[in-house]
């Protein structure tokens, strides 16, 4: 691997306490949430039993994005998805940036690590 690609790689990580999404309960505060997922993130992460570690994860695996980019992206342009229990990173309207992510939670934290690779550069 040669410097020049190593300056394509970016690197975020985030952790949240499930706690701030548990006081925010969704059926109380559906345009709050609105405002960070998706539709189908909702709908992901309200299938669960405890639906708030999923949506905790969520949001530190957007923010581990933003950081791993250093530019100023919209919550809600940053789609996440779970292939074969995978979690996937796509930007929309941005074809630029390849992602390697990962997850992971517990009852009372969720952490999220972000590798980005800038396709563009």
């Amino acid at each position: 691997m040669t410097a020049y690609h190593l300056r394509n790689i970016g690197v975020g990580i985030d952790i949240v306490d499930v706690s701030r999404f548990k006081k925010i309960p969704y059926g109380q505060n559906k345009s709050f949430y609105k405002k960070i997922f998706t539709v189908s993130e909702i709908q992901y992460c309200a299938k669960f039993s405890e639906p708030y570690k999923h949506f905790a994860a969520k949001f530190a695996l957007k923010e581990a994005v933003k950081k791993s980019i250093a530019r100023n992206v919209k919550m809600s342009d940053i789609v996440t998805s779970h292939t074969k229990s995978k979690p996937i990173v796509l930007l929309k309207n941005n074809k630029n940036y390849q992602f390697k992510v990962s997850l992971s939670h517990e009852k009372t934290l969720a952490i999220a690590i972000v590798l980005s690779e800038n396709l563009s550069r």
